[in-house]
């Protein structure tokens, strides 16, 4: 008897729930954008229900095509958990099809509701609001103990709580859905970098032999024959073993740029200036007997991972060389110029050139703008200077004009934005 009073006295003060209730209702809308999946915004939203409306019992309903599934509830009896019933047969149905909120004072005198159903319980009057009123997906049910007509005020609250709720089942439903595209694509990319894994492997097994026994022929050679060659000759062994060499640095390289998907770049303060100067260095073997004029401006330092940086002036420099190949007089310019928050490197020389046409084409793997008895290459080497300048978030371009040279140009944050 003095719990009926208590529920008495505090369902006839719709003013205190009212004012309780806007508060409860804002802290549900922060509970509920922090859920994750069905079961917490049900749990959260059944206890709101109560609070926000000084129920005495909620329930939450799941629409299950032309059922109406009672999928939790937070009562001071047991009413119908887990149960199914036709959605033309019960109250929550009623609220879903007519997409409005049911408000019953007196059970045992609305037509609308099931009564066999209702008498074992402890419900008197009861509100029933639809999860979104558009094309409802369920419904949530607030039932009293007493005779009670909530006011309007009260309704309206249950109604934006309902609203709220139908928001979180969405949010629930895209992460949900997000996560499993996630998992699907780890997935893919964990068996990607594992084919990638192998085949660098074999890459790496593959050119280090030969290399090995060029290296080993010329220490063969020095030891035994080295007092029979002119300087000429012994120049010539030491051409080959620096390329060998060179060979191997870049064999290194590239496997540390086909594990960049895998691990951390190693991002530090490059000299670019020092860097380039040292790539320039490395193709005196190839510009041997050449007249190329090499413009290199001052160049700033950059954020960048060193080894994938000097890959790409490796490609860009060599590019330069070998399409300044027919012309007498090369000129290869390097510079940069700072852009709006990055750094803009430039690549230009008077060589082959290209059509403007073509120019979505030069990035892309294995493709290319000569013909192979032109100039040789296999057309993966700018490829990867658009890949390694991606990862350090920056962009690729070029332009060129057919046998007038070629202007290659890629950003970089400026340091300390990277």
């Amino acid at each position: 008897m003095i719990a009926q009073d208590i529920i008495s006295r505090r369902s006839e003060t719709p003013g205190w729930t009212y004012m309780k209730g806007m508060e409860r209702l804002v802290a549900v809308v922060q509970e509920l954008s922090m859920a994750r999946d069905i079961e917490k915004v049900m749990r959260i939203v059944r206890r709101a229900a109560r609070e926000i409306s000084g129920a005495d019992g909620a329930t939450f309903v799941l629409r299950d095509h032309d059922m109406s599934y009672y999928a939790d509830e937070d009562a001071i009896a047991p009413l119908w958990k887990g149960m199914k019933f036709p959605i033309d047969s019960c109250i929550s149905g009623w609220a879903m099809l007519n997409r409005a909120p049911a408000v019953i004072e007196d059970i045992y005198v609305d037509d609308r509701i099931p009564l066999d159903l209702y008498r074992p319980t402890f419900v008197k009057s009861l509100v029933m609001v639809p999860i979104r009123t558009a094309d409802p997906i369920g419904a949530i049910g607030n039932y009293w103990a007493v005779k009670r007509k909530p006011a309007e005020e009260e309704v309206r609250l249950l109604q934006a709580l309902a609203d709220t709720t139908a928001v979180a089942i969405e949010n629930v439903r895209v992460y949900n859905e997000l996560e499993q595209r996630v998992r699907q694509r780890t997935q893919q990319l964990e068996e990607a970098n594992q084919e990638l894994e192998a085949f660098s492997y074999s890459v790496s097994h593959d050119l280090r032999a030969p290399l090995r026994h060029v290296d080993g022929f010329v220490d063969l050679l020095r030891k035994n024959s080295e007092s029979a060659l002119d300087e000429n000759g012994r120049r010539y062994l030491d051409r080959i073993s620096g390329a060998a060499k060179t060979m191997g640095t870049l064999i290194d390289e590239l496997l540390v740029f086909s594990r960049m998907g895998r691990s951390e770049m190693r991002s530090t303060v490059v000299p670019v200036g020092r860097m380039v100067d040292e790539v320039i260095s490395s193709l005196v073997p190839e510009t041997s007997g050449r007249q190329i004029v090499w413009l290199v401006d001052e160049l700033p330092e950059a954020e960048a991972d060193p080894s994938m940086l000097r890959l790409v002036f490796m490609n860009l420099l060599s590019n330069a060389v070998k399409y300044t190949s027919k012309v007498e007089r090369a000129e290869i310019h390097v510079g940069c110029t700072k852009g709006e928050g990055d750094l803009i490197f430039i690549v230009s020389d008077n060589g082959a050139g290209f059509d403007m046409k073509y120019a979505d084409k030069l990035f892309g793997v294995f493709q290319r703008l000569h013909r192979q008895e032109d100039f040789e290459g296999v057309g993966i080497g700018l490829a990867n200077v658009r890949r390694i300048v991606h990862r350090h978030g920056g962009r690729t371009w070029a332009e060129g004009t057919v046998n007038g040279g070629a202007t290659f140009y890629f950003s970089l944050p400026s340091k300390g934005e990277a």
